[in-house]
């Protein structure tokens, strides 16, 4: 329960302020109209850095360096009023700063979002935004099986969740009364998680159950894309709708695929959003940022070298930054290096034991590689009883489990809470070391391996309704 700790427990702000008492006694003065002093500071606890970045639409505009107690505070002689990004490397969250507001924020890097708390003036709408954050993260982390039901149940499961956080927003706007421009983040957050998850749906349907429910959803179930402003300037470096255009560009092009020509499905998805980016975002900068992320998911999943050629040509068509180009070709190398018949890069393993493994020494026969988090608590059981299900009907095939934490001793613990009997359980040693040679970036990624560690096919997916085709 987290959430509970770091939301409903009085102490946890009385010791926040305690804390950093000394450093904001400064931050009382009177401000006129003309005035836009504000001060930001904090603690951050088990520090990964001596520093914390602050950032402006994805730009650094300061650094904020952490004394010898691991705090820190900044005064700003003139801060816009807006929405901000702080960063210990590699975490971030967002903060909302309206005229004059001085804030103070406790981190701990070990469970960095569930400990964040503010305090200060403006707290309490930042505190409700990680709040909402939190009930989202949750959402997401649980609603993998709700794209297994039929319509009817998934829109009333769907619309549940929604309408208890709606309820939340609204006695929170209602307490605390806050500005229209801190409203536009609070309910972007709470309207495009919901409609992400309408936009998922269809595709993670077909994906996992083998079946096309486009024609069965109701009529009006796409009419919350007339209520989304596509080209708003002050969105478009904030991640629910980041991430919510990235699941209706899925959708919608998962909708255009021609049938008669499947074994080119990903390609056509793929320029079909290249196009819908094309039309869709009119700044520049926003748009070539889209078709990056674009190119990136796409290499991930079609190493065709000869479809390749065709994304790219359009790709490059229609960006205009050469050094976001730079990366994906980067990307397209390491990519290709893990195509059928080549010998899979090695790196480290730690078993149960904190022992360091070679991951070439797993693979004396055929071997299925699958990955996880702790942090997605639906994904570990439906995950592992996929494998299971797997290895019965393949006992010819050995499947191993890699977890990509940081933590052994809560990687050790989460185990212990199943069974999994005959999966073989390991650690990343390093996770970034691991997801540059591997190219691992989706948690459902996995990796059938012939022995002596060549690759049979790099580019799977354990829930795919026809995954079983490649062990044969």
């Amino acid at each position: 329960m987290p959430q509970m700790i770091a939301y409903n427990t009085k102490i946890l702000f009385l010791l926040l302020t305690v804390c950093l008492l000394s450093l904001f006694t400064s931050c009382q003065k009177e401000f006129n109209d003309s005035n836009f002093t504000a001060y930001f500071g904090g603690e951050v606890i088990n520090p990964t850095t001596n520093y914390v970045l602050f950032l402006k639409d994805d730009v650094v505009i300061d650094t904020l360096y952490l004394n010898q107690k691991n705090q820190f505070l900044k005064k700003f002689d003139s801060l816009a009023p807006g929405l901000y990004t702080f960063k210990h490397e590699p975490e971030y969250q967002y903060v909302f700063f309206d005229k004059n507001d001085s804030l103070m924020v406790r981190i701990n890097s070990v469970d960095f979002d569930e400990s964040v708390v503010f305090c200060g003036r403006g707290d309490e709408k930042n505190n409700f935004l990680m709040e909402l954050f939190l009930k989202n993260d949750a959402d997401r982390k649980s609603m993998f099986e709700l794209f297994d039901y039929d319509i009817n149940r998934f829109l009333k499961s769907c619309d549940s969740s929604y309408q208890s956080k709606q309820k939340f927003y609204n006695r929170k706007k209602t307490e605390i009364n806050w500005s229209d421009d801190f409203d536009l983040y609070a309910k972007t957050m709470l309207d495009l998680n919901h409609y992400a998850k309408k936009e998922i749906y269809p595709v993670a349907h077909k994906m996992r159950m083998g079946v096309n429910v486009s024609k069965d959803l109701p009529q009006n179930y796409y009419d919350h894309r007339k209520k989304i402003d596509f080209n708003n300037n002050l969105l478009t470096h904030y991640s629910p709708f980041v991430r919510y255009l990235t699941h209706m560009m899925s959708n919608i092009s998962f909708q255009k695929v021609n049938p008669s020509t499947p074994e080119n499905e990903i390609l056509q998805m793929s320029v079909t959003k290249l196009n819908i980016a094309d039309t869709l975002f009119k700044q520049e900068s926003v748009k070539n940022k889209i078709l990056k992320n674009i190119a990136f998911s796409y290499l991930l999943e079609d190493q065709s070298i000869e479809n390749n050629k065709i994304f790219l040509t359009r790709y490059n068509q229609l960006s205009n930054d050469s050094e976001l180009e730079s990366e994906i070709n980067k990307i397209g190398q390491s990519i290709q290096s893990l195509k059928p018949g080549n010998v899979l890069p090695s790196v480290t393993l730690l078993d149960l034991n904190g022992s360091q493994i070679k991951s070439e020494s797993l693979f004396n026969r055929k071997t299925v590689v699958f990955f996880w988090t702790e942090n997605a608590t639906s994904h570990i059981s439906a995950v592992h009883k996929k494998a299971i299900d797997f290895q019965k009907l393949h006992p010819n095939y050995q499947f191993v489990a890699i977890n990509i934490d940081e933590d052994q001793g809560k990687w050790r613990k989460a185990l212990e809470n199943y069974s999994f009997g005959t999966i073989n359980e390991f650690r990343a040693e390093n996770f970034e070391d691991l997801k540059e040679k591997w190219v691992i970036t989706k948690l459902h990624r996995t990796l059938i391996i012939e022995p002596n560690g060549v690759i049979k096919n790099a580019f799977v997916n354990l829930f795919d309704a026809t995954f079983a085709e490649n062990l044969k």
